[in-house]
């Protein structure tokens, strides 16, 4: 049976080989690995809709950086966790981009479609930021044990010197499949949107 899940970036074993015919068989073995592989089923995430009337015009400029993250979300893996503290990802399914690159622009997205695109940047872009935002993705994954996709992301808001003005974690879990990239992604698709449209209407609040 092909297994379901791929551990193979989690917990890898060091192996220590010596000598020019082992590595020689090592190397053409990983060239025969990387011919055979299949390509990888490439899934993107949404930006939800915002009712413009559940938001107010920010004053100044929100930047908005990447999201902090611990491996394996730090990747472009989806995450599995398998039971207790073992994790894995799902075999032959990656996101489009880095998790936390792709969380920033759905994020910008979603303010955008609040209609407060003109008072959000990216961090970097060269406008001068009146407020930020500090955020750190403490869980995106599909939990199989209780066939739920579980996002947890905690969010500060900066002032121009860094000095923290307010500070909550938001979180989701929706009902879904982790056996299969397809199945998961919609799930946790879903939480996502539920997790951004909560960021927008906490931040367009205290801005």
């Amino acid at each position: 049976m092909t297994p379901l899940f791929d551990a193979q970036m989690l917990n890898r074993p060091k192996a220590a080989m010596t000598g020019v015919r082992m590595l020689g068989a090592l190397a053409f073995g990983l060239s025969l690995a990387a011919c055979a592989a299949a390509p990888l089923a490439t899934f993107d995430l949404s930006a939800p809709s915002m009712d413009g009337r559940t938001t107010r015009s920010l004053s100044g400029v929100l930047a908005i950086p990447e999201p902090s993250a611990f491996a394996p979300a730090d990747s472009d893996r989806i995450v599995v966790r398998t039971g207790g503290s073992a994790l894995a990802v799902i075999k032959g399914a990656q996101w489009s981009e880095r998790l936390p690159r792709l969380l920033q622009g759905r994020l910008i997205q979603t303010f955008e479609n609040a209609k407060l695109v003109k008072s959000v940047s990216r961090l970097g872009d060269g406008a001068t930021a009146d407020r930020s935002l500090a955020w750190d993705v403490r869980r995106f994954e599909m939990d199989a044990a209780e066939g739920e996709a579980k996002i947890e992301i905690s969010v500060r808001l900066l002032d121009g010197t860094g000095r923290i003005l307010a500070a909550q974690l938001f979180s989701s879990s929706v009902p879904g499949e982790a056996g299969e990239g397809a199945a998961a992604v919609v799930a946790l698709d879903a939480a996502s949107q539920q997790v951004l449209r909560q960021i927008v209407l906490w931040a367009s609040s205290r801005v």
